[in-house]
């Protein structure tokens, strides 16, 4: 990896390692990544990182024959390998061991928060703002001190990427240098040491709360946080961006501070599951209507997508058409879904069950409209009809895992960041039976490796933040226009 700086606006940008030459700008210099970690060290952890320079160092110290082809140097012994082997799993101990230590400590800070917070709130609803209630300086300590927590996860989330990639590149380095290939042998030693491995998005909705509830003096946005799960049209404007994988903490824990995290059900414990959404897109498998349409962003080009949200075991599954209109039109896109009960999809998708029969029973318990009913059925129909009259298939999956901020019951505004990226595909083409008959196939497979940040409606000071890439009609859903396309590089 290089970092390429600029010396005027002191702005950083990554580039993955080329063998071309990088052709730079004046003023602008190519910082490798021993001198990014120096740069970048963090005072509380200056003696835990990687001694990347002291791994380089080792590489120069072979100790066996003078190699004949060049006269330079010396071959790579088993004691050299040795000694390396020996430093670098010492390193990574002392990085491990720093990560559970300061991941224990952040854990501990947010329970104690949780517990003042709480005190805090509870006095304010029982005695209001009279002189034995909170007072403003109470508010602002606790403020004070979760946005300290809150920069101990950055910290640490930047601590964790930087080793990270420093053992990454030193065993690169290695295998180039010594022909020794280590890379295999060593992966299993991360896994029993998995310190890269930290998941902060629990941290992250714990925090979420904590700040919003102080900066909203105990007083935050009420509202059903699940409202707009089961909404059937979605018009709306959204700008996307890139954001390194690098930056992804970093950017949620400043978010949070403006916008708290969206939590569909906050009666439960937060788990990594709750926050994935997988998608089936279908097509044609001879004629790719709908690819080239939403590829070409051509009027009125139309995407046909079965959801749905957490795991595997979840019942609900909703259908989605979305809608491309050109500002031409004066219309804005439109996405239309309805909800079914997932072993209802196989009859539906063939055409076995029809609509008025999936909204039997909604018709029955009265919970909504007649109106809406009616829309909902409207919209089955033209949906069967369009996936049996063109013989629309599954082709594609989508999943990622979604962290959503957004006042409760309130969509006008949401930033949604989609991480761990992957697809994979549905077909049966090839003479491999993937989905089969099914709607639907188990197994996943190609990481993408950047997410994406689309802000509905964003202010416009989101292009003065140097961590994100603006990056105009994204579609998740069209993995050619990935591969065709370099991601650009923030």
């Amino acid at each position: 990896m290089l970092i390429v700086q600029d010396l005027k606006t002191r702005s950083k940008t990554w580039t993955t390692s080329r063998s071309e030459t990088v052709r730079v700008r004046p003023g602008v210099v190519v910082m490798k990544f021993g001198e990014q970690l120096r740069s970048s060290v963090i005072r509380e952890y200056q003696w835990y990182y990687i001694d990347y320079d002291g791994l380089k160092q080792e590489l120069k110290n072979a100790t066996g024959p003078p190699l004949p082809s060049s006269g330079l140097g010396h071959e790579w012994t088993e004691e050299d390998e040795t000694r390396f082997v020996t430093k670098l799993e010492s390193e990574l101990e002392k990085v491990h061991t720093k990560q559970q230590v300061k991941a224990m400590e952040i854990s501990r800070r947010i329970a104690v928060s949780e517990r003042e917070v709480r005190e805090v709130v509870n006095r304010l609803n029982e005695r209001g703002l009279r002189e034995d209630g909170p007072t403003e300086e109470e508010f602002m300590l606790l403020e004070e001190d979760l946005s300290d927590v809150i920069a101990d996860v950055h910290d640490l989330a930047k601590f964790v990427q930087l080793n990270y990639t420093g053992f990454s590149k030193i065993i690169k380095k290695h295998d180039k240098t010594t022909g020794w290939h280590l890379r295999p042998a060593f992966e299993s030693r991360l896994k029993a040491k998995p310190f890269y491995k930290e998941n902060y998005d629990a941290s992250v909705i714990k925090l979420s709360k904590l700040y919003d509830l102080v900066r909203t003096r105990g007083n935050p946005v009420k509202g059903d946080s699940a409202a707009g799960g089961g909404q059937a049209s979605f018009i709306r404007q959204t700008t996307k961006y890139w954001v390194h994988p690098d930056n992804v903490t970093e950017l949620k824990l400043i978010i949070l501070k403006h916008l708290p995290v969206l939590v569909f059900n906050a009666s439960k414990e937060f788990e990594q599951a709750d926050s994935a959404i997988t998608s089936i897109y279908y097509d044609n498998p001879d004629t790719w209507d709908l690819y080239e349409g939403r590829l070409k962003k051509t009027e009125g080009a139309e995407a046909i997508r079965l959801r749905w949200y957490g795991g595997m075991q979840n019942d609900t599954i909703f259908v989605e058409r979305k809608t491309h209109r050109e500002d031409w039109t004066g219309e804005k896109s439109v996405k239309a879904r309805f909800s079914m009960k997932e072993k209802n999809v196989n009859a539906y998708m063939k055409g076995e069950l029809l609509p008025p029969a999936i909204f039997e029973k909604a018709r029955k318990d009265g919970k909504k409209s007649e109106k809406a009913i009616a829309e909902d059925e409207r919209l089955a129909s033209e949906i069967q009809y369009s996936i049996l009259r063109k013989g629309y298939k599954p082709v594609c999956r989508s999943f990622y895992n979604r962290t959503a901020f957004q006042l409760p019951a309130d969509a006008r505004v949401r930033i949604s960041l989609d991480t761990e990226l992957t697809m994979v595909r549905e077909d049966n083409l090839d003479g491999r039976a993937r989905s089969g008959k099914n709607w639907r196939r188990t197994d996943i497979g190609i990481d993408f490796p950047f997410s994406q940040l689309p802000p509905r409606m964003w202010s416009d000071s989101r292009t003065q933040f140097s961590r994100l890439s603006y990056k105009p009609k994204l579609d998740k859903s069209l993995p050619s226009g990935f591969a065709s396309s370099s991601p650009p590089i923030l």
